[in-house]
């Protein structure tokens, strides 16, 4: 329909699919619109009975025409706009824009829906008789443009004629609601001489949602939810790890030690909660040991059930990646509870690390058999030489706590074991005390002369450059790391890091037995003679 015949037809649906007719006394009509085509006379038995004006005209085939309608005046005199003031809500599909131009000035409006986004642009004159054209949506409420033919009035408070090229805008519109629609009044009311990709409407602030970042937490500050039934039969109390009823030895690295060791709890009870992905909020330094608990708690859970290993597996290749060192340890943990020997029932692991969970099997029983491990030095039984020296280092990690990081008394306990298992139990030491933490450089200098006069400096070295692959792996490498690294390996923490790769890849792709495992650590004291004889 041409601009000619003076009028524009708006679309709008009813909700039923059905247009209304409606009829504009030839009287009211205004200057210079004619009858648009498919307009019949009423018959005056029709408008009698309707109340109607003899002179109306009605839309015939709006339906079959595309349901178009021109707005016409209420018995007011007043000029109906279908849906003024009104914004469109949350059922509106995609995103719709309306912009006219006339000869003194630009309308642009904007609505925003759920998906998806039209664009209707159209050139607007300013002549009298004609209105903008808006798009109907199928489902939802049009949105009319404002009337630009002379004396536009609102039904409830009339105002003089303006110019139509420059409408007022509606005050007393709503604000729209901000996941519906970006504005803060009706779209086609929005006036501005902007061109339309400039007009901005801004949402109130009080329906702005922002996520502010988790500040890291003490794990004894970790609120977790104990689950009811049997899960919650597995749950652990903190309390557990105080040295104090423990018989631990007390000094100035307590505090450390122990938030470590309460770590390590609160990541097994995460797991037991079902909150595993709370293990990030605790602060980074600590989540290794986190990780650690966790893989405890996954492996108790599927040997149990029987799953073969798939909550162990989920956690290495998913949040806990970057952990594995410590997820393996934590494995090891989880049979010594069980009275059991890693790693049976599980598999698809990593083909070397598992051998890991043997250190965590000699850590558990250290900290929990203490008197039998550490004050009679006696071992797991059912174990060949292998096995029992991976065993020895971890038990070695766990003097570092029962000692409490104190060099002199960690040098006086591993004397007191028999020469053929120092070596592992300082491999341990150096592994707790670079990783942990709680000791001075100079301390840990002494320590590792104490280490050469025994014998053993290659074995320090080997079980600090484990920490320092585990703690690269993680991206997290805290200050005590840094210190501690030349005062036992001579070096700086990414080339005791790089022993432990290159002496991997020596091992070629298909090492995966104990034996593997020590050829593994041999590569690694190897590579640091190399370095020293070159130096």
């Amino acid at each position: 329909m041409s601009n000619a015949e003076g009028t524009r037809v708006v679309a709008q649906s009813d909700g039923a699919g059905r247009a209304d007719a409606e009829q504009i006394p030839d009287a009211e009509r205004p200057p210079g619109v004619e009858r648009p085509p498919g307009v019949e006379r009423a018959s005056a038995a029709e408008t009698a009975g309707s109340g109607r004006s003899s002179d109306a005209e009605r839309v015939v085939g709006a339906e079959k025409d595309g349901a178009e309608q021109v707005p016409g005046r209420d018995r007011t005199g007043a000029w109906k706009i279908p849906g003024a003031g009104r914004v469109p809500g949350t059922g509106d599909s995609g995103t719709r824009t309306t912009t006219g131009t006339g000869d003194s000035g630009t309308r642009a409006a904007t609505g925003t829906g759920d998906s998806g986004g039209r664009a209707t642009t159209g050139t607007e004159k300013a002549e009298a008789g004609q209105v903008t054209a808006t798009e109907k949506v199928p489902g939802g409420t049009p949105e009319p443009a404002a009337p630009a033919s002379a004396d536009p009035v609102d039904p409830v408070d009339p105002v003089d004629p303006v110019d139509p090229v420059d409408p007022p805008m509606d005050l007393t519109a709503q604000t729209a609601p901000m996941d519906a629609v970006v504005a803060t009044a009706p779209a086609a009311q929005v006036v501005a001489t902007a061109p339309a990709a400039q007009v901005v409407a801004t949402a109130p602030a009080a329906q702005v949602v922002t996520t502010a970042p988790v500040d890291p937490v003490d794990p004894a500050e970790l609120e977790l939810t104990r689950p009811r039934g049997l899960p919650g039969l597995f749950w652990k109390d903190l309390a557990q790890v105080d040295f104090g009823p423990r018989r631990f030895r007390l000094g100035p690295a307590r505090e450390r030690l122990e938030t470590a060791s309460q770590s390590f709890l609160t990541g097994f009870n995460a797991v037991i909660a079902g909150e595993t992905g709370r293990i990030d909020d605790i602060h980074e330094e600590l989540r290794g040991f986190a990780y650690e608990g966790a893989g405890m708690a996954c492996t108790t859970l599927d040997v149990l059930t029987i799953t073969g290993g798939r909550r162990l597996r989920d956690l290495l290749s998913g949040q806990g990646m970057r952990y594995p060192h410590m997820i393996h340890m934590g494995a090891g943990w989880a049979y010594a509870r069980l009275r059991m020997r890693p790693m049976w029932g599980i598999r698809s692991v990593h083909p070397l690390l598992r051998w890991l969970a043997f250190d965590g099997f000699g850590f558990h029983q250290g900290f929990f058999a203490t008197d039998r491990t550490v004050g009679r030095q006696r071992s797991a039984g059912l174990m060949d030489r292998t096995r029992r020296a991976i065993f020895d280092q971890g038990l070695g990690r766990m003097l570092w706590f029962h000692e409490c990081a104190g060099v002199d008394d960690v040098i006086l306990r591993i004397a007191e074991f028999p020469p053929g298992r120092r070596a592992d139990l300082w491999s341990g030491v150096g592994l707790a005390a670079t990783y942990t933490g709680g000791a001075s450089a100079t301390e840990l200098e002494r320590l590792s002369a104490a280490a050469a006069e025994d014998g053993f400096r290659a074995h320090l070295v080997q079980g600090s450059a484990f920490a320092c692959a585990a703690r690269l792996i993680s991206g997290i490498v805290p200050e005590h790391t840094v210190a501690a690294t030349p005062a036992l390996c001579g070096v700086e923490v990414d080339e005791a890091g790089g022993w432990t790769d290159t002496a991997l890849v020596a091992l070629g792709h298909n090492a995966h037995s104990g034996d593997h495992y020590q050829v593994w650590r041999a590569g690694i004291r190897k590579a640091w003679a190399r370095r020293n004889r070159d130096s």
